[in-house]
């Protein structure tokens, strides 16, 4: 075989090199994908209305006097079980962890002698009204901000008005509760007979008025 034919070969395998990569940078031009703005891909969802995405609106919460309108004082004594590790609801009993209950409803705040309240406590002035107690019980560190009081606070309404209405037995003399009108309902106990306190729990943590 000649150099000239050789030389045929080699440019006809040359030439169809050329070839094939004209026709891959073609094609990449051509079929390449257009680059994402933001990497990862695209899913496409379908928009809800706001009421389905997060189901039924939450209930705008009730005045607290609307709930003490159907308070139960039975279950404000399971309810305050809660409250006795660190409180006593006894007249006369004194402090434990936190100041005694007795007579909290209109009380006025940290006024009970011999208990080293907190300085955020002693600053927030006042009485322990029904309202008051309902937002404390709520949650204590957000309402009065620096409480020592633990607590995290029942996020149930009607818990909260069953427990006010139990704690207003615990007095000589239980104040009229209020009602949704503006009015005063009767108190939860005839006065000089006060509820009897539920018999000391052995565990769970406790509201308290620190």
């Amino acid at each position: 075989m000649n150099s000239f034919e050789i030389n045929k070969i080699l440019g006809a395998l040359l030439g169809t090199c050329l070839a094939l990569l004209a026709v891959h940078i073609a094609a990449g031009a051509i079929f390449t994908p257009p680059v994402p703005a933001k990497p990862g891909y695209e899913i496409a969802v379908k928009e809800s209305a706001p009421e389905q995405a997060q189901g039924k609106e939450a209930t705008a919460e009730q005045p607290i006097e609307a709930l003490l309108a159907t308070a139960s004082v039975e279950r404000g004594t399971q309810i305050v079980k809660q409250c006795q590790i660190c409180h006593n609801l006894g007249k006369g009993q004194g402090p434990k962890v936190g100041p005694d209950l007795y007579d909290i409803v209109g009380r006025e705040r940290a006024s009970q002698a011999g208990f080293n309240y907190s300085a955020a406590m002693k600053a927030k002035s006042g009485t322990w009204t029904v309202d008051d107690l309902n937002k404390f019980l709520t949650k204590p560190s957000a309402y009065i901000p620096g409480t020592l009081m633990t607590f995290a606070g029942l996020t149930r309404e009607n818990q909260r008005a069953d427990l006010i209405a139990f704690l207003n037995t615990l007095s000589d003399h239980p104040k009229p509760l209020p009602t949704a009108q503006g009015g005063q309902a009767a108190p939860a106990a005839a006065e000089g007979s006060p509820a009897k306190a539920p018999a000391e729990p052995s565990t769970k943590a406790e509201p308290s008025t620190k």
